[in-house]
This record gives structure tokens, sequence and C-alpha cells, in this order.
């Protein structure tokens, strides 16, 4: 059962492929792979601008901590000169922890320009591809349509297209139609010499062949009955001369 299972899948997969192979266009799949590598570069190129805003955001901070330090130095010397030793001492403490961070701003921002150069190196690859790829992709899309122009034209010529195929087997439906019409014709034409037809409508009339033949019978009884009382009404009357004479008259009756 497995075993049936696993190649209705594949039967399965293989028709899926087929359709999904001619379905596609390829000059749509490059134009629609050639999208997607643009998205990435605009991605790379996006990712560097955070980057580079990110660093310009702690350089801010870090000027900022500059002139804190320069200041609070300044003010520890003021406090020291006024005899204020103590109130020194806090600047100095707080110069040293603005020192402390201003380091760790530097290192970040040190990093900050390490990965923007990494990205940056990053998109000149990529723009370097996807650069590559539209000129290949256009090249293939021109080889296409011109292999596709060929193929419609070598149908069109050869009749091998399916449309070609549809017109060959219209085509062919119509000579059959013709010659079954043409043999109808010849067997109309026919029967009609032999006179099939008539003995059909005679048929319609409520005729059968026992009734036709009855009624032949029939009729030649009638035309011997009427013939032989001519012949007798002739011999009765005139005499034999007149009977003579019409015989005589007729044709081939021994007249010169």
């Amino acid at each position: 059962m497995a075993g049936m299972g696993g190649r209705f899948s594949t039967v399965i997969k293989a028709k899926i492929s087929k359709m999904l192979d001619k379905a596609e266009d390829p000059s749509e799949t490059l134009d629609y792979s050639y999208q997607k590598q643009l998205e990435q570069l605009q991605g790379v190129k996006k990712g560097i601008a955070d980057v580079v805003t990110a660093k310009k955001r702690l350089q801010l901070q870090s000027q900022k901590l500059e002139q804190s330090v320069v200041k609070l130095d300044t003010q520890a010397r003021q406090a020291l000169s006024a005899g204020r030793e103590d109130l020194a001492r806090t600047a100095l403490e707080r110069k040293q922890l603005a020192q402390t961070e201003l380091q760790s701003l530097d290192s970040q921002v040190a990093e900050l320009e390490a990965q923007q150069q990494r990205l940056t190196d990053s998109e000149a690859k990529l723009r370097t591809k996807v650069e590559a790829f539209r000129t290949k992709k256009e090249v293939i899309k021109a080889q296409y349509s011109a292999a596709e122009a060929q193929v419609k034209i070598s149908e069109a010529a050869t009749g091998v297209g399916e449309e070609m195929a549809d017109v060959g087997l219209a085509m062919q439906r119509a000579m059959d139609k013709t010659e079954q019409m043409k043999a109808r014709a010849d067997a109309v034409a026919e029967l009609e010499e032999a006179g099939t037809f008539e003995d059909l409508t005679q048929l319609g009339s409520g005729q059968d062949d026992i009734d036709r033949e009855l009624s032949q019978l029939t009729s030649g009884a009638a035309v011997d009955d009427e013939l032989a009382k001519m012949r007798a009404e002739l011999g009765s009357g005139s005499g034999g001369g007149e009977a003579k004479q019409l015989g005589e008259g007729q044709p081939g009756g021994g007249a010169a």
C-alpha cells in the first residue's frame, strides 16, 4: 500500500510539474528574479543607511561628552582655584565617568564603521551581480523570443502546431462528411433509377405487394373480358369484313 501511495504521489508531482512548466513564462520568471534581487539590494542599502544613522547618533553623543569633559575639567580648575577642593573633586569624578563613557562610544562608533564597510562591500558585490544578471536576463529573453518566433513559424509552415493540428482535423472531418454525402447522393440516385421510391410511395398509400398483385390480376381479367366482348360485338355486327379491314389497317396487318 505504501508503494502504491508513493507512486501516486510521484505521478501527482509529475503532473503538477508538467502543468507548471507549461504555464511558466521564462521572461516573466527572469523579470521576477531580477525584481527580487533589486529588493535585496535595496534591503542592503537600507541596512547601510541604518548603520550610518546609528553611527551619527553615537558621534553626536560623543561630541557632547567631549564638550562635557572639557567643561568639567574647567569647572574642577575653577573650584580648586577658589579653594573648593571638594567641588573640584566632584567635577573630576564626573569627568572620569564622562571619559569612560566616551571611550565606550568611540568603540561602538568604530564597530559601526566596520559594519558599514562590510555592508558597503556586500552592496557593491550584490550590485555587480544584479547588473550582470540584468544583462544576462535581457540576452536570454531576446534569445527565447527569437526561438519562440522560430518555433511558431516552423509549426505554421509544417502544420505540426496545435492550432494547425486543429485545422487539419477540421479539414479531415469536412472531407469525411463530403465523401459520406457523395455516397448518399449516389445511393439516392441509384434507388430513384430503380424505382424504389415509387414503390415506397405506393406502400405509403396503404397497399402492400399482395394488394398490388391482386389488383393487377383483377385489372388484367377485366381487360380480357372487355376484349372478348368487343370481339363478339364485331363478329356479330358487320361481319368479318370489317374485322378484316381493321386487321388489314393495323400496322403489320399485311396491307401493301
